[in-house]
């Protein structure tokens, strides 16, 4: 549509204020005019020429505007259409001319409507190639915005599509398309057709992502909607259908069959009310819901766990004890404290279950003895592995608030074991772990407390359930990965290592037999001498416990079940020699496994996996009497290795060794294997008596090993673990052990056939460690702390056997050989 000629833009015309609307050159605009200012406008208008100037409000809220509440750009208009209505309103119909800009607003006067001066900016330009290509894009876009929108037609875009004006072009899209009135009014005011059309595209642009996601959004709530009312409508006509076929639906027949386990599951008052409450949540869910799903697992974990079901406990004694040395050997305090529960149990009602902790060294029996105890008593036994364990969720579940979350692990076994009173281990609770997501250790306290696991709450449940009627046995290798506080609510029954002829023992009794009928062997195919056990013992495994030995004697069964099956008849007799040829080269020494020497002590140590003998050497170098330790000792150990230098320093002149004997020499103490960890208390008469023997010049007597703390006066202090340290000495052929004094009473724990063969000799100071480590020395009584820790007097017994050859020196006195105190007076 063309512009109207020159003659047509009067400067001077009455002023119509337009609220919520921006009006566009070429666009025809029906309007309804009410208030009396625009009323008395158009009225002016009509009565000369129908001309008038429209411009829009910045706030429609304004009824009555002034001069800085209208916009200054504006659109000159023709009244096409005039009507005037009963109420004294207008109905118009406005064409717009071209624009224009109020320079100038008159006040309404005496005539009641506002006036301006006019000026007509030109916005023509003349055409070129950036021009039509802006304008070929705007229509693009003004297609695709259609499209999405459903705003304007195929009529609209032909009509679009045959405008070669710029100008007429971006202002009759922007008529259409865009419906904010602030980017209205500012397309309005760009007066430079390009400008314009490159705005208006960015804000066709901008629609268009936005209507393209409504449009997403719309189609997915559609179908949803659609499926939604579909299921409704299917299953309200299943309902309707079974109804009248008299029949309940799958889903009300779950939620009866759900309160029927519920009320049969003997569930306390507490446990009762959460469940029902929970299935009635259920019942006005959508049965495939995600929440559905979460009712259903909770309340089948709480049908099934044995809130009232348990075993009854067999309290005959006798037959406790038949089985309990059926399976295992030794035992003797194990099996006495649960022999003891039983009886107590018998003779008391309500008795709660105990909470022991078996510690001690692999392959000992505490994990099957744990097995054995549950079946003398009738009861299920449940095993679970704490090894690594980091999560505290672990134990007391995770909390229900997502798809997934379960209860904790003590309450799964719980369910898998089917009764409310089974025997529970934990084994390996030493080596649980602590992270971000909790303390395991923590949260087993109240597992473990008898006060407390009553009331035991699992986060998953959120009710509490009753765990004093679970007898709770832990297993550990050692007590320093236990916290305190969890030690306290444990009893702690120690498990030592076995003796050589308890090995035996078992290798007889119970490991061969069961390796032949795991392996396929009969009876009578196999034979096993003594003397191939022996050798089994002695040249294959060096262990506490048995776990080795069995793994030999698996061994030794596959091969012996390949000879079977290639053809041979058997029977097989294996003597040493066979075991031997079947087993390969022995992978230990029985001949000599103490390295005594000039400047080399055995001690004695306790680990994990049990007691050990450790070799500690020290040699002299050219040095400034410094002492220098190696092997990877800890913070204790070197400490215990200062205070017995110390020691040998300050009685140098007791020793018979020269005042400067120690001034030119540096001492290097060393205790392989260097890439073994080492630590402990019990090491320092070994470290003194190393360095006392290379300061002294005699070598230490041969098959000896010692334990015990030294102080720095030359007290010898008591150690622990002596039971597991006397038996890796008589494991390793040592026949002589120094021990401390203060351990006399301990002597009771060890087997009465090691100590027939190892002579055990209390210690109270290092003077008569010296007597005994360093024979033939008979040491004077020299003043000082020395001479006042005194030596062993009125004892003239055999000698120890020196281990090498006397070294000719002057440092040490020769009198009388000393001796050792007779086998009856050392226990």
């Amino acid at each position: 549509m063309s512009q109207p000629p020159a003659p047509q833009r009067p400067r001077r015309l009455p002023l119509l204020a337009v609220r919520d609307l921006v009006v566009f050159p070429h666009m025809v605009l029906p309007l309804s005019v009410g208030r009396a200012k625009s009323v008395r406008a158009l009225e002016a208008a009509m009565q000369g020429g129908k001309l008038l100037a429209v411009v829009a409000q910045k706030n429609a809220a304004v009824e009555d505007p002034r001069a800085e509440d209208l916009f200054l750009a504006g659109v000159l208009c023709e009244v096409v259409q005039y009507l005037k209505m009963p109420d004294g309103t207008l109905k118009v119909f406005l064409h717009g001319l071209a624009r224009a800009t109020a320079a100038r607003l008159e006040p309404p006067g005496p005539e009641g409507f506002w006036r301006a001066e006019l000026d007509y900016p030109e916005s023509a330009a003349p055409p070129s190639p950036e021009l039509k290509a802006l304008m070929r894009r705007v229509l693009d876009a003004a297609a695709e915005h259609f499209k999405l929108s459903r705003r304007g037609g195929a009529d609209a875009l032909g009509v679009f599509a045959r405008m070669e004006d710029a100008s007429e072009l971006a202002d009759s899209v922007a008529a259409h398309a865009v419906a904010r009135n602030s980017d209205r009014q500012a397309l309005l005011e760009l007066v430079a057709p390009a400008r314009r059309l490159e705005r208006l595209l960015e804000l066709l642009k901008a629609d268009i992502e936005i209507l393209g996601l409504e449009r997403k959004i719309h189609t997915r709530v559609k179908s949803q909607i659609e499926k939604s009312q579909k299921e409704y409508y299917l299953t309200e006509q299943m309902k309707a259908i079974q109804k009248e076929l008299r029949q309940k639906d799958d889903f009300a027949q779950e939620i009866e069959d759900l309160r029927k386990a519920i009320k049969a599951a003997g569930m306390p008052p507490a446990a009762l009310e959460a469940s029902l409450k929970e299935a009635a949540r259920l019942e006005k869910m959508m049965p495939y819901s995600p929440e559905s799903t979460v009712a259903r697992t909770y309340l089948d974990w709480m049908t099934h766990l044995p809130w009232a079901a348990r075993t009854r406990d067999s309290l005959d004694v006798a037959r406790a004890a038949a089985i309990l040395d059926e399976d295992h050997y030794g035992l003797k305090k194990i099996k006495d404290r649960i022999l003891e529960h039983l009886s107590v149990a018998r003779l008391a009602k309500g008795l709660r279950g105990p909470i022991l902790c078996f510690v001690g060294p692999p392959g000992t029996g505490k994990t099957s003895i744990g097995r054995s105890i549950a079946r003398c008593m009738n009861r299920k036994f449940v095993r679970l592995s704490l090894g690594g364990v980091r999560d505290e969720a672990e134990i007391r579940g995770h909390r229900r608030t997502y798809i997934g979350s379960l209860p904790g692990r003590i309450i799964q076994s719980l369910r898998k074991a089917g009764s409310r009173n089974p025997l529970f281990l934990l084994d390996e609770v030493d080596k649980m772990g602590m992270d971000w997501r909790g303390d395991p250790a923590a949260a087993l306290l109240e597992v473990l407390d008898p006060e407390q696991n009553s009331t035991f709450l699992d986060h998953y449940l959120d009710v509490e359930f009753d765990l004093s009627q679970v007898l709770f046995i832990c297993t550990a290798n050692t007590l320093e990965g236990i916290p305190v506080p969890l030690q306290d609510r444990m009893e702690i029954l120690p498990f030592s290592g076995y003796t050589y002829k308890e090995k035996l023992h078992i290798a007889r009794t119970y490991l061969l037999p069961r390796q032949l009928r795991e392996h396929g062997i009969k009876a009578g195919r196999l034979e096993v001498e003594d003397e191939a056990l022996h050798a089994v013992i002695d040249g294959y495994t060096r262990e506490a416990g048995v776990r080795s030995l069995d793994r030999e004697l698996a061994s030794l069964s596959r091969k012996a079940a390949k000879r079977f099956v290639l053809g041979e008849p058997g029977p097989i007799r294996l003597d040493a020699a066979a075991v031997r040829g079947l087993l390969g080269v022995p992978k230990f020494h029985s001949e000599r496994r103490t390295f005594n020497a000039l400047g080399v002590a055995t001690g004695l140590a306790w680990t994990e996996v049990g007691g050990v003998t450790m070799p500690v050497e020290a040699v002299a170098i050219p040095g400034k009497g410094e002492l220098r330790l190696t092997g990877k000792l800890g913070q204790v150990m070197s400490e215990s290795a200062q205070a017995a230098f110390s020691f040998i320093k300050a009685e140098a002149a007791a020793l018979g060794v020269p005042a400067d004997a120690f001034r030119d020499k540096d001492f290097h103490v060393h205790v392989p294997e260097g890439a073994t960890p080492k630590d402990g208390p019990s090491a320092g008469v070994a470290i003194g008596t190393a360095l006392a023997s290379l300061a002294c010049g005699r070598p230490v007597a041969a098959d000896l090993a010692m334990t015990g703390e030294i102080t720095l006066r030359g007290r010898v202090l008591p150690i622990g673990g002596l039971k597991e340290k006397v038996l890796a000495a008589h494991r390793d052929g040592v026949r002589t052990v120094l021990y401390p004094e203060a351990n006399r009473k301990d002597l009771e724990d060890i087997p009465e056939d090691v100590l027939a063969e190892v002579r055990m000799v209390p210690v109270e100071s290092f003077a008569q460690v010296l007597e005994l480590a360093l024979p033939p020395a008979s040491w004077t009584k020299p003043a000082g702390a020395f001479a006042a820790s005194g030596g062993i007097p009125g004892r003239q017994d055999q000698p120890i056997r020196s281990a090498g050859a006397s070294v000719g020196t002057n440092s040490c006195p020769k009198e009388s050989p000393a001796s050792l105190p007779a086998d009856g007076a050392s226990r």
